[in-house]
């Protein structure tokens, strides 16, 4: 008896292990099939046929925005964005302009628009405000202990690069954009992340703008 109950828990303990190990190579596998090409098309065209506007009309060239309310997605990881995309469809993430768009879009396209984004060259924004970069710097490279708030860096990198399928590039993005998410995960408008909800719910405005910044200049 001992012997079978020792073997049912070790299956039981193993059924979990292999079903996330499933899930990730079959994550990994969608990733592998996603078409760039196909993605620019969209990109750049859009789908007419189904009124999907082309996305480079509000993000620009190979996705360096020139207007400072849209975000660059240059050399965003291409795990993000297909997610970024899925909460907007799934309204986990709801914007006027993108849940519209994203509701259009089929799995793979998104995907395939991720895998197109992913190998563009970022032209970087830059720091604005030379009062504040060295409290920006602070924060991003070392948080702010007396508030709970974990170094951005941690997760976002040194550069600001992200890790892929984890965390999203930051590093030469708008400081006003990166403001304005820090604003929406504070006030609860943005709710598709928990972990930066918590984070931006400890800093206070000047913070933010501080960090958004100097993270506009990281490279």
């Amino acid at each position: 008896m001992n012997r079978i109950a020792k073997f049912l828990a070790v299956v039981a303990l193993a059924v979990p292990a292999l079903t996330m190990t499933g899930l990730a190579t079959a994550a990994e596998q969608a990733a592998a099939k996603a078409d760039p090409a196909k993605g620019e098309t969209l990109y750049s065209q859009g789908a007419p046929d189904r009124n999907v506007p082309a996305c480079l009309s509000c993000h620009g060239a190979a996705g360096n925005s020139g207007a400072a309310a849209n975000p660059k997605l240059a050399g965003q990881q291409a795990e993000y964005v297909h997610k970024q995309l899925e909460d907007f469809k799934a309204k986990t993430r709801n914007n006027a302009i993108m849940t519209p768009y994203a509701s259009v879009l089929t799995d793979q396209e998104m995907r395939d628009i991720g895998a197109y984004l992913a190998k563009q060259q970022l032209k970087p924004a830059t720091a604005k405000n030379k009062d504040t970069i060295e409290a920006g710097q602070k924060i991003y490279r070392a948080g702010i202990a007396a508030k709970g708030v974990p170094a951005c860096a941690g997760c976002h990198g040194p550069t600001g690069a992200g890790i892929p399928a984890q965390y999203p590039r930051i590093g030469g993005q708008y400081s006003e954009y990166t403001e304005a998410q820090l604003i929406a995960f504070r006030q609860g408008t943005r709710k598709n992340n928990s972990v930066m909800s918590t984070v931006a719910a400890r800093m206070s405005d000047a913070e933010i703008k501080a960090v958004a910044d100097y993270v506009a200049g990281v490279r």
